[in-house]
């Protein structure tokens, strides 16, 4: 997240990083920063088909096989733990009319970022950011204090108009997609809430090998709303700092104008630091723009609050921290393709088929290549797309019913029965292991 400027004040909480935010690299080690040449994710994204680009569309990505195989894991996991946490998760549209962003400020302040387009005398935009558009979901019934709180997540594809000089690859496109929610509370339910989103984030960052840094983040000086009400979320933010054992910095009137927030930032192997996720407590901004409201106790009617909140950020730049942060070694859980089958020759091509088909079978992701080539290209290229598992076949593993098997990492070669391998790999991908 950006520090709050004017424009950004206005609107509401980005979610997405200025470019001179995109990534702080450290210069302590020269020889990290030498790498970053070599682990660039535009290169790798290449070398192992994973996304490309095209002037048709400057800025927006197109996906293929193999990336949107690591992009539908990381949709797999965000949506597990979300689901065990009773989140509903929503859809809303990419074009809406005008009048939505009027309600929120986007048309005043935010305009040349947005895509516009006309229908006759309707002007439209593509959505630049879900929160708006959560609020007519929230608003589609009357709400009761017993509803609350009310967990809303989007997995959206938004748009922004960012200019042709600032795009780079991944890190910064004019399409993307977020791990939205929104979550629309009772003033007493935001220590439960931000406690709960500290031990989400904190869960899938270790899944990653990630160890989150906190900052709190308080009422700045040119503030909306009553100072009793901001000292009582600032409290109930820093309460659940505490609860969860995590040390965190002070960020002092570094707020956003509606209300504190916790920023996280990880750093990855190249010794950069990255904020992806952020907790933005919205205490009346958001509400009040769209009159939103629900019943209490006594029959009368108030406004709630809003915690706006991401763990990845964008998809698109979470993938390239992460082909940058493993250099392409993705875990086996997330690489596109987990193992590869190498008859040392077409005499062996049908076992070879049979390991394949058992992997199959397993819901291992497998290919195999018997190809007219020798077996030690076949094994660099098996090692250049960066496959875990490889695994050759020849009259020794066909006469025993096992496999010889070249993991990615290790220097020794080993020997298993298909079913020991297939059940070491499932555990591997259960665990989510590094």
């Amino acid at each position: 997240m950006p520090k709050d400027n004017e424009k950004e004040q206005k609107l509401g909480p980005s979610k997405f990083s200025s470019p001179s935010q995109i990534s702080k690299e450290t210069t302590e080690d020269k020889g990290k920063l030498d790498r970053t040449s070599q682990n660039d994710h535009r290169r790798l994204g290449e070398r192992l088909d994973l996304f490309s680009f095209n002037e048709v569309s400057p800025g927006a990505v197109f996906w293929h096989g193999n990336g949107m195989i690591i992009f539908r894991e990381l949709e797999k996991l965000i949506r597990e733990e979300l689901d065990a946490q009773e989140y509903q998760e929503i859809s809303t549209p990419i074009m809406v009319k005008e009048e939505v962003f009027e309600k929120s400020g986007h048309t005043k302040y935010y305009r040349e970022n947005m895509f516009e387009l006309k229908e006759g005398n309707q002007n439209y935009f593509l959505k630049p950011m879900n929160c708006p558009e959560s609020t007519y979901v929230y608003g589609s019934r009357t709400r009761s204090y017993k509803d609350l709180p009310l967990r809303l997540s989007e997995i959206g594809r938004l748009h922004r108009n960012e200019l042709s000089g600032v795009l780079g690859g991944l890190f910064r496109v004019r399409q993307f997609t977020m791990d939205d929610a929104h979550i629309f509370l009772r003033p007493d339910q935001i220590q439960e809430e931000v406690s709960s989103l500290l031990k989400l984030v904190t869960k899938i960052y270790a899944v990653f090998g990630f160890s989150p840094k906190f900052y709190l983040s308080t009422r700045p000086d040119k503030a909306m709303g009553d100072k009793k009400v901001w000292e009582g979320a600032e409290k109930a933010l820093e309460e659940a700092l505490k609860e969860n054992e995590v040390e965190y910095e002070l960020k002092e009137k570094d707020g956003a104008f509606y209300g504190p927030k916790i920023d996280i930032e990880i750093k990855d192997s190249l010794g950069r630091s990255w904020q992806l996720a952020t907790i933005q407590l919205d205490l009346l901004m958001l509400p009040e723009q769209f009159g939103l409201s629900y019943i209490d106790e006594d029959g009368k009617k108030q406004k709630p609050m809003v915690i706006h909140r991401a763990v990845y950020g964008s998809f698109e730049r979470f993938i390239g921290v992460l082909l940058e942060h493993f250099n392409g070694d993705l875990p086996v859980w997330l690489s596109p393709i987990q193992t590869v089958v190498l008859p040392v020759s077409d005499k062996f091509s049908g076992f070879g088929k049979k390991v394949f088909e058992e992997m199959k079978k397993a819901d291992i992701r497998v290919e195999i290549s018997d190809a007219n080539e020798t077996l030690g290209k076949r094994i660099r290229e098996a090692e250049v797309m960066k496959i875990p598992y490889v695994i050759v076949v020849g009259e020794k593993e066909e006469a025993g019913n096992f496999v010889n098997v070249r993991k990615r990492g290790v220097k020794d070669n080993f020997e298993l029965k298909i079913e020991e391998l297939i059940g070491k790999m499932k555990k591997e991908v259960a665990g989510k292991a590094l």
